[in-house]
């Protein structure tokens, strides 16, 4: 293998052979920025630091069965900065009528797979949309990719990553290289059985609790495989691949962390109660009665060590199935069967189960894996994500990122995906829904809004959301 291909990761394969019409496999990201920023210098900070990831300056290549990442030998950064002007007021509307065409529109899949445009005179600042194809990473490798990009001041440089120098590979050198990996592969297989041998002999209950294991992961299978399909409500139905997104104004942290020590839970028990109040209220909203046995969302359940290094990218990363007691309209009863549900989830193997199954169905037949993937949507109405990202707020080209909002693919039959990013001591919450769906992406972030407030009442812990005044201060006109 040359060092200009490299063989792709059967999980990352698993996630390029997802896309479909319906669905296009896209991280979208929207960054808005106080000032404008200067092309030059935003080209230079590309150019030495995001290329600094050889993903981006790569093409995906089928050779038969196999699929590799191929350098672009005609790469030019050109190609992946557009300078766009938002029409009419060219307020936040505006922008999400943009986000929302950019990410029902599919990557050029003979270049690189991602772009970025950039959106002029925004708000007296600017903003950037970006869009990269979930195959090259996923949410947590993308906010180390930011962090790499950014500075935590407005200097011109505070930091930059070296650049890394790739030469051709000789035959001998290859040769040189697959005897060291079939010699690794083989000592790590016999250290694992000389550890299983010493963990008998030392404590003869070990082999009872790898068996109370293997059961484990073997339930989990069969829990994956058994459970019914979702109730039919309005979030689901067939889709168009159009796609329409939405944000809701920041939440304090600080009153989520109140709130949750209140409630004596965690910041994602509190945001998870409050994407279900959303859902609850807009279901009720629609004059529709939510299902008695609530529904289920998607989450990724990242598997990454924190500390490995940032030039790894790729998809390592599980998915977990999460009831929401979207039926339940008291707040705190809402908040305990959230808490209850994450608890479980954290103790079991599903993650790992869905990541196996991921690498399993990325070296099988396309075929399989799009029927377990049509399988597994059933299952579910929606996915949710939860990432951290930079605790302060960062510079980019010396702008400063006054706020940043994602979105993550659906897969399947799923037509709605909810995110939620923590960002310099605020929360972000945003959605991005099939336009053929009957949900207004707009609608659920007001109740989204108000869920919260209504949790923090609960907790005794009211707070001053400005989109929930906003909302009161309408009502009572």
């Amino acid at each position: 293998m040359t060092r200009s291909r490299t063989p792709m990761t059967s999980v990352d394969r698993s996630w390029l052979r997802m896309e479909s019409p319906e669905s296009p496999m896209m991280i979208g990201v929207v960054l808005v920025f106080d000032e404008p920023i200067s092309l030059v210098r935003l080209r230079h900070v590309l150019e030495e630091r995001f290329l600094h990831f050889r993903r981006f300056r790569q093409t995906v290549t089928q050779i038969g069965d196999r699929t590799y990442w191929q350098d672009d030998p005609s790469f030019d950064l050109d190609n992946h900065i557009q300078v766009i002007a938002l029409p009419g007021k060219a307020d936040q509307d505006a922008l999400q009528n943009m986000a929302s065409d950019l990410n029902s529109s599919p990557l050029n899949p003979y270049r690189p797979l991602w772009q970025i445009h950039y959106v002029d005179n925004y708000q007296d600042g600017c903003a950037l949309i970006v869009r990269i194809h979930h195959c090259i990473a996923d949410g947590i490798s993308l906010v180390r990719v930011l962090m790499a990009l950014t500075d935590e001041a407005p200097g011109r440089h505070l930091h930059s990553v070296p650049r890394v120098e790739y030469h051709k590979e000789t035959r001998w050198e290859r040769l040189r290289r697959a005897a060291r990996e079939l010699r690794h592969s083989a000592a790590t297989g016999l250290e694992q059985l000389w550890h299983f041998r010493k963990s008998v002999q030392e404590k003869p209950t070990y082999a009872f609790k790898f068996l109370r294991t293997s059961g484990q992961i073997g339930m989990e299978c069969a829990k994956l495989a058994l459970a019914p399909s979702d109730p039919p409500t309005l979030l689901r139905g067939s889709l168009t691949g159009r796609k329409r997104v939405a944000w809701a104004d920041p939440l304090p942290l600080k009153e989520v962390k109140d709130t949750a020590r209140a409630l004596k839970g965690t910041v994602n028990d509190v945001l998870m109660t409050a994407a279900t109040g959303a859902i609850h209220q807009y279901l009720i909203d629609q004059n529709e009665t939510p299902p008695d046995c609530g529904i289920r969302v998607a989450v990724p359940f990242n598997l990454r060590p924190l500390r490995q290094p940032v030039e790894t990218l790729g998809n390592q990363f599980g998915l977990v199935l999460v009831p929401l007691p979207v039926d339940v309209a008291c707040p705190r009863m809402r908040f305990r069967q959230v808490q209850d549900h994450m608890n479980r989830l954290k103790r079991s193997w599903q993650a790992q189960v869905t990541y196996s199954l991921l690498d399993l169905f990325g070296k099988g037949p396309d075929i399989l894996e799009r029927r377990a993937l049509n399988l597994l949507s059933r299952k579910a109405s929606a996915v949710l994500t939860n990432v951290p990202g930079p605790r302060k707020h960062v510079y980019l080209a010396g702008a400063r990122l006054s706020q940043p909002m994602f979105w993550v693919p659906q897969t399947g039959g799923i037509g709605i995906g909810l995110s939620i990013f923590s960002y310099a001591d605020t929360v972000q919450f945003g959605i991005i829904v099939d336009k053929n769906l009957a949900v207004d992406p707009a609608r659920v972030m007001d109740a989204f809004s108000q869920s919260f407030a209504d949790l923090q009442s609960a907790a005794g812990k009211p707070g001053t959301y400005p989109q929930v005044e906003r909302r009161r201060a309408a009502a009572s006109l």
